[in-house]
């Protein structure tokens, strides 16, 4: 029949218990709380030290560090980048601009014109009249070449194929026929013979390679059970009985060590967390809050006061006195200036007034007609 229902955990399907893998006893169960304890004692301190030390460090980040990074960037920027940008902007590229346009009208504009108007007929005349070499070169060399070749072949070619007829029947049968003879008669018994020698020495050869081996190999065999029965034994004993326990017993405490410590790190950081909280709120109920209190009951009230009662009054005075003082100049203005106007009329005399002139168009009753005349030398 089939269980349908889960087993519990650490339990098997059969309800026994089943042992835990890490091989785990009541030991290191019983010791661990004494040395997260120890571990908490030690790391708490430390931990409320690191806390503080970052709040402190973002405090000055954010009033003292960024501020004055800021402050460098904006200075930076005014002291580097905006003049390189003006001298970029302003003169490099004006100057570049007319350097182009200057090497464009004095350098490109005339090349260009040359090209065209010089170099390209004087290159098509060269070439119509190399063509035209060219032509008649040709036509010589292939003449020449045509007699050269008639030449070659009656005066080197057939006198050379005689002499090779000649020279192949010499060959043939003065080294040819003898070589021929000389390895079918002499070299091959001879080889025959080295082969049959070289093969029973490498019969020898092998017997004694074979003999040897078995030498080396009980050799080898008497050295590998004396080195496995004084070396091999007793380190691999060593390690399975003494070294492997040793390793794993450090493996565990170094395990809980560590899982000490992190479980004490974060129990700290709950403990500096709230610390910080209880004394952020003791600051608040001690110093900001009394400090906002007598801000708005207090000084406020008083501030309000004084501005209502004193600098008012003050600033009016103040405006008053001012609008007076520039009325004062502006009459003293005036005076001196007539008094230097009547001076001036005193010592020269009252000044030619100029005749003015009436430079508008003529009315309608002095319009001019057909039967009047409006000239100088015409008038009546």
């Amino acid at each position: 029949m089939v269980d349908l229902e889960k087993a519990p955990p650490g339990r098997s399907p059969e309800g026994e218990p089943v042992p835990r893998a890490d091989g785990e006893g009541c030991l290191v169960v019983a010791v661990r709380l004494p040395v997260r304890i120890v571990a908490l004692v030690l790391v708490l301190p430390v931990r409320m030290a690191w806390d503080a030390l970052v709040v402190a460090g973002r405090f000055l980040r954010d009033t003292v560090l960024r501020p004055v990074g800021r402050a460098l960037a904006w200075l930076g920027r005014a002291l580097f980048v905006w003049p390189l940008v003006g001298l970029w902007r302003y003169v490099v590229v004006p100057v570049a601009k007319g350097v182009g346009w200057l090497g464009n009208v004095l350098l490109v504009v005339p090349a260009v014109w040359v090209y065209r108007w010089v170099l390209t007929p004087v290159g098509r005349a060269l070439a119509w009249c190399c063509a035209g070499v060219g032509a008649v070169l040709t036509a010589l060399g292939r003449g020449l070449y045509a007699g050269l070749a008639w030449l070659a072949r009656y005066l080197v070619v057939v006198p050379a194929g005689w002499l090779y007829a000649g020279l192949a029947w010499l060959a043939r049968y003065l080294v040819v026929l003898p070589a021929g003879w000389l390895y079918a008669w002499v070299l091959t018994p001879i080889g025959h013979l080295l082969a049959w020698c070289g093969r029973g020495l490498a019969r020898c050869g092998r017997g004694v390679l074979w003999c040897l081996g078995k030498v080396v190999t009980g050799i080898g065999a008497v050295l590998y059970w004396t080195l496995r029965i004084l070396l091999v034994l007793p380190a691999l004993a060593v390690w399975r009985w003494v070294l492997a326990p040793v390793g794993r017993a450090l493996a565990v405490v170094g395990r809980e060590l560590l899982d000490a410590l992190g479980h004490a790190w974060r129990i700290a950081g709950h403990l500096s967390r709230a610390v910080g909280r209880a004394l952020a709120a003791l600051f608040r109920w001690t110093v900001a809050e009394p400090a906002r209190w007598v801000y708005r009951s207090v000084l406020t009230p008083v501030g309000h006061a004084v501005r209502d009662t004193v600098l008012r009054p003050l600033a009016e005075a103040a405006r008053a006195a001012g609008r007076a003082g520039r009325q004062a100049l502006r009459s003293a203005r005036l005076s001196v200036r007539q008094a230097r106007a009547d001076l001036r009329r005193t010592l020269f005399g009252e000044p030619e007034r100029t005749r003015s002139v009436d430079r508008r168009e003529p009315s309608g009753a002095k319009a001019r007609t057909l039967g009047s005349s409006t000239t100088a030398l015409t008038k009546d």
